[in-house]
């Protein structure tokens, strides 16, 4: 059979829950809305909590357990050098046919970048546009993630197929927290499908930069400027000389990049700063990149200073996602699947990342912008197209569907 052939079947097989989601798509669009205005930045614990009630109650509708999986606290470095305990709320775990003997993990966020200080709250539509905070990342995929799973539990016929849906609190700070649960569940499945958007053309991401965050910390030695300058020893300095050491390393190695986001410290310009907090971020396309990476961070905040002291905080939390065979046949699975619908999907490499590394990490291959198309992301022109919500899910769908019926052969991606 033809590969178009294949994708005339895959289609046609399908074609009762395909046109479910066509006439579901308003319902999904004014989910995603009414998720969208509630504000869950990733510190605002009230409107975290709603959220993950909101959704442990949309969830519910799926044949498995809903439960909270509770995540331990992550260390945030304050201004003055200080660590702090961050508590995050549970992550949300809906697990079904966990005996099942192929096992998919589905993943996705509930929080946002948008504080609740932020002037960006509100939702509105523009023709075929959703503006709105998270209305692409995430809360639109979290809705067509679960439309998808609606509709193939009510595909007719025995399921071969179990899944884990896990939703967290703390993607858009890197994870920190849920981080050991993304590499369970990674580690145990066969395939991965994470919902963050897909790109406003239409584009999905096969491949994906690892990232690290990091704060260095510094400590000198206060005095008067005017009358022991000379006994002073400046964190600020220090950390300057670390900032122009790390950005001169751009360049150096293919695809390896160093930012320095900020430096915190000083005060009155009569006292010799004391402490200081440089932070940067570092990104590399594979794990021999990161490896070198992290050697060269390590080597600068080693350096010897005199009369000031450095403490390094930070890791590649997001291991990098190269474009591996495993990798490719999943996409070559998503582009059959798109073909089905009448979509010529196209892939390409994203220095971005998501919980789609980890996974990767943990063994995982995985399809990480199963979400709607959008753009604008992390910024006041957020937005999602609201034709692309139907469209998305019934992609999700036919995945699903060809991973149960063997048309996508699972056994091949963890050989």
């Amino acid at each position: 059979m033809s590969q178009s052939s294949e994708a005339a079947a895959l289609a046609a097989d399908a074609g009762p829950l395909l046109q479910s989601l066509d006439a579901e798509a308003e319902a999904l669009v004014s989910r995603t809305e009414r998720w969208a205005a509630i504000n869950s930045g990733s510190y605002e614990r009230a409107g975290l909590l709603r959220m993950q009630a909101e959704l442990a109650e949309a969830f519910s509708v799926l044949p498995g357990a809903v439960s909270l999986a509770p995540l331990e606290p992550s260390a945030r470095v304050r201004a003055d050098g200080s660590a702090e305990e961050i508590e995050h709320p549970a992550s949300l775990r809906v697990r079904v046919r966990p005996e099942a003997p192929i096992h998919i993990a589905l993943t996705g966020h509930y929080d946002t970048v948008f504080p609740a200080a932020h002037p960006f709250q509100a939702t509105w539509r523009d023709g075929d546009v959703l503006h709105g905070p998270g209305t692409a990342d995430m809360k639109g995929g979290l809705s067509v993630m679960l439309a998808a799973l609606e509709a193939f539990e009510r595909a007719p016929g025995a399921k071969r197929v179990g899944y884990d849906v896990l939703i967290s609190p703390d993607e858009e700070i890197g994870s920190p927290a849920s981080a050991v649960l993304l590499a369970e569940l990674g580690a145990r499945s066969h395939l991965g499908m994470t919902y963050e958007p897909a790109l406003a053309d239409g584009a999905l991401v096969d491949a994906r930069k690892g990232s690290g965050n990091y704060s260095l910390v510094f400590h000198g030695r206060a005095a008067h400027v005017g009358r022991a300058f000379a006994d002073g020893r400046s964190a600020l300095v220090a950390a300057a000389d670390a900032a122009l050491q790390l950005h001169a390393l751009n360049g150096r190695r293919d695809g390896v990049t160093f930012n320095v986001g900020a430096i915190d410290g000083g005060g009155p310009t009569n006292v010799v700063a004391e402490r200081a907090v440089l932070r940067f971020n570092a990104r590399a396309p594979d794990v021999e990149s990161a490896a070198w990476a992290e050697a060269e961070i390590a080597r600068i905040a080693q350096t010897p200073r005199d009369g000031v002291s450095a403490h390094l905080h930070g890791r590649f939390a997001r291991p990098p996602k190269p474009l591996t065979p495993p990798q490719r046949i999943m996409v070559g699975w998503t582009r059959e699947a798109g073909a089905a619908l009448g979509l010529d999907l196209k892939f390409q490499a994203s220095g971005g990342v998501c919980e789609g590394n980890n996974l990767a990490a943990a063994g995982c291959p995985n399809i990480d912008t199963l979400g709607p198309c959008g753009g604008g992301l992390h910024s006041d022109q957020e937005f999602a197209l609201i034709p692309s919500f139907a469209e998305r899910a019934k992609l999700s769908l036919l995945l699903l569907l060809g991973v149960n019926s063997g048309r996508f052969d699972v056994a091949s991606l963890r050989a």
